[in-house]
């Protein structure tokens, strides 16, 4: 018994040294060093400019390849005579890397033409593709109906 109680003290011993070192301030630049500082040379450091991990940023413009023609029409596009009520979703951004205005939902159980109705009445034709789990709207569409990339809307969905 006295010795599994040894080990347990240690152990607690020694993970606590780890917990003593974090409490000690951090430095401005935010890092603690590994090793002992290295002595002073009388050459100024280099800083090393800072590398983008995922590369240069792309603005949602950027990104979005339809054409002003293309969200005009779609923005324009009349209600279809007959068209059907799929339901009422929420939405989250689509990939931006897929172009065109799309939206994909397990709502939808055979791909076609449809539109989309958000909850303040504006809408969009889109092109209705079959999907699982969360329903996703397009880039082009989230823009072509000013909803900012990180809105999670309702919309209802109309299949022609």
């Amino acid at each position: 018994m006295r010795m599994i109680l040894a080990l347990v003290l240690s152990l607690t011993l020694v993970s606590g040294c780890g917990l003593i070192d974090r409490l000690r301030p951090v430095p401005e630049d935010g890092y603690r060093a590994a090793q002992p500082a290295a002595p002073a040379t009388d050459a100024a450091p280099v800083a090393a400019a800072p590398v983008p991990v995922l590369g240069p940023g792309k603005t949602a413009a950027a990104l979005d390849t339809t054409t002003a023609a293309q969200k005009q029409a779609a923005l324009a596009a009349p209600a279809a005579r007959g068209e059907q009520s799929l339901g009422k979703v929420a939405v989250s951004l689509g990939s931006p890397a897929e172009p065109g205005i799309w939206l994909r939902s397990a709502l939808v159980k055979v791909a076609g033409k449809g539109r989309v109705v958000t909850a303040a009445g504006t809408s969009v034709a889109v092109d209705l593709m079959p999907g699982d789990g969360a329903a996703q709207l397009s880039l082009a569409g989230y823009r072509a109906l000013g909803l900012g990339l990180t809105d999670l809307p309702e919309v209802t969905v109309y299949a022609n």
